[in-house]
């Protein structure tokens, strides 16, 4: 049985066209509509199976929504969330699905009208592909989401988005925005602009390849330089933080080198083996 009737999704790149493709193929909707700027985008989306019904028009297509899903960039979020409100039904629902939470939920409990539930969302997955065309129904098999919740979400609105996120993903975890800020900036924005770092300071050449270690490194530098600028900014207080704490651990790296320290280069190489082996178990 679908747990929607109509789910609109704005925005048909890699998350949002796989979105669509994972809820039809699971019936989780009776209609999944599609919101693109880009007629081509909409044939695309439709050809690949990731929307019933594609439009250009915002209003017709949220209007008669009971979920949308605002799989845009992080800062078209919160305009978008406000301008679907106006015009949706009271007891329809929003929820999003991007890298950054705070300012976000923190701007839409402020502005969205009572009638309108927000749940912040970010499925953990995706790669450095963009586009219709990189979207998989299986993208999200084995992955997390995260949910937001604070004070102000509303529980059944959060129990149906959890629900939705249940069917498409192996877990789903609910985390304040702050939290889920802090974490994704150890866990995802750090090793995007380490690995921006790492290609930049490296020349590959005289190899005719570079190893494949230096190629899994750097692979998310790959990613599309303004969606994930927005991403940074957005997340700059969390990300300035969470630099001090790799800093401190790159200038004890160096100091062992400096001073060579085996012993302490050791326990280090050892401590980072024992942490990484962990998160395979």
């Amino acid at each position: 049985m679908a747990l929607f009737n109509r789910v609109t999704i704005v925005g048909l790149g890699l998350i949002g066209g796989s979105l669509g493709m994972a809820a039809r193929r699971k019936h989780l909707a009776r209609v999944v509509i599609g919101v693109s700027r880009r007629p081509a985008t909409l044939r695309r989306a439709k050809r690949l199976g990731a929307i019933d019904i594609g439009t250009t028009d915002f209003r017709r297509a949220v209007r008669d929504a009971d979920l949308v899903v605002l799989a845009t960039p992080v800062e078209d979020i919160a305009p978008l969330a406000e301008r679907a409100a106006a015009l949706m039904r009271p007891g329809s629902m929003l929820t999003d699905v991007g890298s950054t939470k705070a300012a976000i939920v923190n701007r839409l409990e402020r502005t969205l009208p009572r009638g309108i539930a927000f749940v912040g969302g970010h499925p953990i997955a995706g790669s450095e592909q963009q586009g219709i065309e990189a979207a998989d129904p299986h993208l999200f098999d084995g992955a997390v989401c995260v949910l937001t919740k604070t004070g102000r979400t509303k529980r059944a609105a959060l129990l149906r988005v959890r629900r939705l996120w249940a069917s498409l993903v192996d877990q789903v975890v609910i985390m304040n925005p702050r939290q889920h800020d802090r974490l994704l900036a150890r866990t995802s924005h750090l090793p995007h602009l380490v690995a921006c770092a790492l290609i930049q300071a490296t020349q590959v050449a005289p190899l005719p390849r570079a190893p494949r270690s230096f190629l899994d490194m750097t692979r998310i530098a790959k990613s599309p330089p303004e969606l994930w600028r927005e991403i940074v900014f957005s997340n700059r207080a969390e990300l300035l933080a969470a630099m001090q704490r790799f800093d401190r651990q790159w200038r004890t790296l160096r100091a062992c080198l400096t001073s060579q320290d085996r012993r302490g280069l050791q326990r280090m190489l050892a401590r980072a083996q024992m942490k990484r082996n962990a998160l395979d178990s």
